[in-house]
């Protein structure tokens, strides 16, 4: 593969409109939309189908696409992959057991959490689709090259977990993640979504891996 330039430019513009439209989303938008629907389940269909599609994936596709001949994956190729499942099936099993073996060390059983509900399954759903359109499909995919595959999975990870600090910041958890080492979980796991996008050229992998880590996550704890 030739050595290809990226399109900072784009990247940079992309990058300030997301980070503050969602930080300003998270802090103001979203709680508004929940009192203003009311419904927990309708507004969680709005805010993870709709709005979060509206803001992550479409834009993330579209230039994805339009980018397409400098892409580390070509956009339509990004599904359409030959995707050998068997060779990652051990991911997969670690995530189940990681977290298992860790509800059991902190509960004493493994066992379905009593809060598990269907806002938490529609939140599953959309966001391994969105969160890796954005940050493996479009930003990691414009970046990347046979040269520099560390630096811009690295680079990836830090933006992957910036985009969490709206919500930490909401939630009153900003500090004890990173004071609990909470942060370490987020920047792994975007290295494995990366990696696994890399090896692979198909965004189905990530996506679903990200789905189960989060279903797991719900479910267990």
């Amino acid at each position: 593969m030739t050595e290809k330039k990226y399109p900072f430019k784009t990247i940079s513009v992309y990058c300030l409109i997301f980070y503050i439209s969602w930080t300003l989303y998270e802090l103001y938008g979203s709680s508004a939309i929940g009192n203003m629907l009311g419904n927990e389940w309708i507004s969680q269909i709005v805010k993870s189908g709709l709005i979060k599609n509206l803001v992550w994936t479409l834009p993330a596709w579209l230039l994805a696409r339009h980018y397409q001949p400098v892409m580390y994956v070509k956009a339509k190729e990004m599904f359409r992959s030959k995707l050998h499942w068997q060779k990652y099936l051990p991911i997969y099993a670690a995530f189940v057991v990681y977290l298992g073996v860790g509800d059991f060390i902190i509960n004493g059983s493994v066992a379905i959490s009593p809060e598990f509900n269907a806002t938490q399954l529609i939140t599953v759903l959309f966001v391994g689709i969105t969160e890796e359109m954005v940050f493996r499909g479009w930003l990691l995919n414009a970046t990347i090259t046979e040269k520099r595959k560390w630096s811009a999975i690295l680079i990836n990870a830090a933006m992957f977990l910036l985009i969490h600090f709206p919500r930490w910041f909401y939630d009153g958890i900003f500090i004890t993640s990173f004071t609990s080492l909470g942060f370490i979980s987020i920047l792994a796991l975007s290295v494995i979504f990366s990696w696994t996008f890399i090896k692979s050229k198909n965004l189905l992998l990530p996506i679903t891996l990200h789905m189960l880590w989060d279903l797991l996550m719900f479910l267990l704890y």
